[in-house]
């Protein structure tokens, strides 16, 4: 299917019921509070797709495939979906360090940070399950960088980016939680929604959607 646009945010696979979209990191995905929060994904996208609903998102700073909806049976369909954990995601990052193991497994409870949200936090005690898998794809030993593709089998907020920063690898630009230097070593968040598995709500076919990221 060839790519096209919505008011500058590429579309990367559409039909009736749904589009999947590559959100620009830097856009929020729904609005915030305040005038200068209404940009975001769902607003741009209801200019040339009315119908369009939100099911899931992703942090303003990430990029990458967003499903969108078009009607309500495909929003009650693909919100079940991501209840049941029945969709799969898998993001691109770059990080601080070179990992020693290949893969692996993180599994630490999240919980909000209330006294500096919206940070989240490792909290043993009171946190939610949070468990994200991880495969090297690349080391640069030259820059200090490991390349990663990173699983989410919860879906807790921030938590990728969490989850690396426990390991001791923060993600390169990550003005909320990687120190300084680190964040200085990218223009932006180098975590990007690569690719995505779905049940497709009315046809009951697999889908595949794969975007690369610009980094």
């Amino acid at each position: 299917m060839t790519p096209c646009t919505a008011h500058s945010i590429p579309i990367v696979w559409q039909d009736n019921d749904l589009l999947v979209v590559n959100k620009p990191s830097g856009l929020l995905t729904v609005p915030g509070r305040g005038p200068e929060k209404q940009d975001c994904l769902i607003n741009r996208l209801l200019v040339d797709f009315p119908n369009s609903r939100i099911v899931h998102r992703l942090d303003q700073p990430t990029s990458g495939l967003v499903l969108i909806p078009q009607n309500h049976h495909a929003h009650k369909t693909l919100g079940r979906q991501f209840e049941t954990r029945t969709i799969s995601k898998q993001y691109i990052a770059v990080v601080d360090g070179c990992l020693k193991l290949d893969s692996g497994e993180i599994d630490l409870p999240l919980i909000c940070d209330w006294p500096n949200r919206p940070r989240q936090m490792v909290d043993h005690e009171n946190g939610k399950n949070a468990l994200t898998r991880y495969q090297v794809l690349d080391r640069c030993e030259a820059k200090g960088n490991t390349r990663l593709a990173l699983t989410p089998v919860t879906g807790r907020s921030h938590q990728l980016r969490v989850h690396m920063l426990a390991l001791g690898h923060p993600i390169l630009g990550d003005t909320l939680y990687a120190p300084e230097p680190v964040i200085a070593r990218a223009s932006r968040l180098q975590l990007h929604a690569r690719h995505i598995e779905f049940t497709h709500p009315v046809s009951d076919e697999k889908i595949f959607v794969t975007c690369e990221p610009s980094f």
